[in-house]
């Protein structure tokens, strides 16, 4: 993830993303991003991946020092 006191310029990529798979069939995506940048992350995800297909939420997330959000989007690897 990114640490606290690590400066991000306009052209870095400015998300920690981590992707894993668990046992019980659903992908997690971690983000950490700035507030703005993470709600329309999470929108996106949202629109991508409906619920009623996916079974798609915001799992978790908290704020991090410094105002960033950190966040893990959930959803299952297919609508079938």
């Amino acid at each position: 993830m990114l640490s606290g006191g690590t400066s991000r310029g306009a052209g870095d990529v400015r998300m920690a993303r981590q992707a894993h798979s668990a046992p019980d069939g659903f992908v997690r995506e971690t983000f950490s991003l700035p507030r703005e940048e993470a709600r329309a992350r999470a929108e996106a995800f949202l629109k991508s991946y409906p619920k009623a297909a996916y079974m798609s939420e915001v799992e978790r997330w908290r704020e991090l020092p410094g105002g960033a959000i950190e966040f893990t989007l959930r959803r299952l690897r297919s609508a079938d």
